[in-house]
């Protein structure tokens, strides 16, 4: 036996692992507005044209570093995600269930069962709406559910 299988079990290992890979997979963490790189403050500027600036947040997922910049503009969440040349990554944008098409509407209430949704966003790749995620709870732990442009099903979440 060597000195590393007297430290550790296999049991031991695992957990660690399980513990610590996740969060080495996608770390998240709130910034200043002067931490962003130019590019991306000039996207910023852009984006958050008549609307109020929440925050900013970096994240390393992966090995490539996105930028989010956290909106609100009449009184709904718009958030940006840009990579570190401040080209746009994907658009969330907060829309009212009740503007969307009957069959987006049954199609995200189909897959939040009896609970209540609370939020739904519009999502924009490449300026183009891929899909609809609705926020809802249940048994106290935050949900999302996607559904695309037209309430099909998506083959991978976006």
């Amino acid at each position: 036996m060597n000195n590393w299988s007297l430290l550790f079990t296999t049991r031991q290992v695992a957990t660690i692992l399980c513990v610590c890979v996740p969060a080495l997979a996608a770390q998240e963490r709130k910034i200043a507005r002067s931490a962003l790189p130019a590019a991306v403050e000039r996207t910023v500027v852009e984006q958050s044209k008549g609307a109020t600036i929440k925050g900013f947040s970096k994240e390393l997922d992966e090995g490539r570093t996105t930028y989010e910049v956290e909106l609100a503009i009449g009184g709904r969440s718009k958030d940006v995600t840009m990579d570190s040349t401040g080209a746009v990554i994907v658009v969330e944008e907060e829309v009212a269930l009740d503007s969307l098409a009957p069959a987006v509407q049954q199609a995200l209430k189909a897959q939040a069962g009896s609970a209540p949704i609370s939020k739904v966003e519009r999502l924009l790749k490449g300026g183009r709406l891929v899909a609809y995620e609705a926020h809802f709870r249940v048994n106290g732990k935050g949900k999302e559910a996607q559904v695309g442009p037209n309430g099909e099903k998506l083959d991978h979440e976006e």
